[in-house]
């Protein structure tokens, strides 16, 4: 044991679960990775085991976070003002760390602050587990920084080759990260839903009409940050030819974000939500018919998981994400995001067939259910106790 890591006050026991968790967002923007971060640590404050949260905060935070949340210095990313990246871990931070006495480290993000976690778990001889939860090389693309991808490949595979255990939320972000030799001890983190809050049974007829979708209209929905790299492009395009074809379909978007105006102008005759969640967000899923997602940067994708729970066919590009969620020709369909006429075609199948529908949609309901919050984290929890266990040698 490093002289660092002694200088602490005092050790706690061996077996001892203690969790320092680093993100680069908790709670300034609600999205799926905050949200799930959020519940972990709700889940493990409930089976008592201590957390202390590391992330950038905003002035005025998105939502009310879960456990003791340490605000660490960040700046506004110049193209998108609404994220942060934390500079590091100062000296004041790093003594809060200290005294917390940290059995696990679980680094959210592979960041500055990412970075410098990873630094302090092997100066200190305390093990580090890391969680994957975007495709940060393929986002490089959407930005004109195509050339940085295989360096940040690179990046990825100095970085996750350092910890303990990986921990992506699909299977087949798993085989990516084992195929491109980021790590070889990966398990599998998924996500789950909550099917009482998400169900077919929220279906409002009254709220479609409110927001001008008519009875014998086919709502085609869209969830998520309204980014690029969510493919909002492709989205557009695709129920634009369905349109054009003659078919009584309504794009339904659900959501805001910087493409929010492009979107306006670019989509005919579509529909915009705004931003919800809870109830309003359950609603809406189950109000629609069809959910369409042809982003390509999910690593799980909790949107679709929400769609499926409420009973809703979906239409998805192949990822890394959805390949895992999606049973093509069961629960929808997976169709190459640069195929935009299959996409349309498959789009047009479920709208033009109300029985197609709702037996795709009953299947991924079903599908959806076996997504349960409470396994997926004792799981986790389990995973954690392993790993301590190792770094032991026990």
């Amino acid at each position: 044991m490093s002289a660092a890591h002694q200088s602490h006050p005092s050790e706690p026991p061996a077996d001892e679960l203690r969790v320092a968790l680093f993100t680069g967002n908790y709670n300034y923007i609600k999205d799926g990775v905050a949200l799930t971060l959020n519940r972990l640590v709700a889940f493990l404050e409930s089976r008592g085991v201590p957390v202390l949260v590391f992330a950038p905060v905003a002035e005025t935070p998105a939502f009310e976070s879960v456990g003791e949340l340490v605000a660490v210095p960040s700046f506004a990313i110049p193209t998108r003002k609404e994220y942060r990246i934390a500079t590091g871990l100062p000296a004041e931070q790093r003594r809060r760390l200290e005294a917390f006495r940290p059995t696990l480290f679980h680094i959210a993000v592979p960041d500055i602050l990412g970075y410098q976690a990873l630094k302090l778990a092997e100066l200190w001889n305390v093990p580090a587990v890391a969680s994957y939860h975007t495709r940060y090389d393929t986002y490089l693309r959407f930005y004109g920084l195509g050339l940085f991808e295989k360096l940040g490949q690179r990046y990825m595979r100095n970085f996750y080759n350092r910890v303990r255990r990986v921990y992506p939320p699909s299977e087949s972000m798993a085989e990516i990260i084992r195929s491109e030799g980021q790590s070889s001890h990966v398990e599998v983190w998924a996500r789950g839903v909550d099917s009482e809050l998400f169900s077919p049974a929220r279906r409002d007829m009254a709220w479609r009409r409110a927001l001008g979708i008519a009875d014998d209209e086919v709502a085609v929905s869209f969830a998520g940050r309204l980014v690029k790299e969510k493919n909002t492009a492709i989205y557009m395009a695709v129920m634009n030819l369905l349109t054009a074809r003659g078919l009584k379909v309504k794009p339904l978007v659900i959501g805001d974000g910087p493409e929010m105006a492009a979107m306006k102008a670019g989509l005919k005759n579509g529909v915009f939500a705004g931003f919800l969640h809870g109830e309003a967000l359950a609603r809406a899923y189950a109000s629609s018919d069809i959910f369409f997602f042809p982003s390509e940067s999910e690593t799980f994708g909790n949107v679709t998981l929400e769609a499926m729970a409420s009973g809703l066919p979906a239409v998805n590009a192949i990822a890394s994400g959805s390949n895992s969620l999606v049973v093509e020709g069961e629960t929808g369909h997976l169709v190459s995001a640069r195929d935009e006429a299959g996409l349309a075609d498959r789009l047009a199948a479920l709208v033009t067939d109300e029985a197609l529908r709702r037996r795709m949609g009953a299947a991924a309901r079903a599908r959806a259910l076996t997504f349960s919050w409470d396994a997926i984290l004792s799981g986790l929890l389990d995973s954690y106790r392993a790993v301590l266990r190792e770094a032991d040698g026990r």
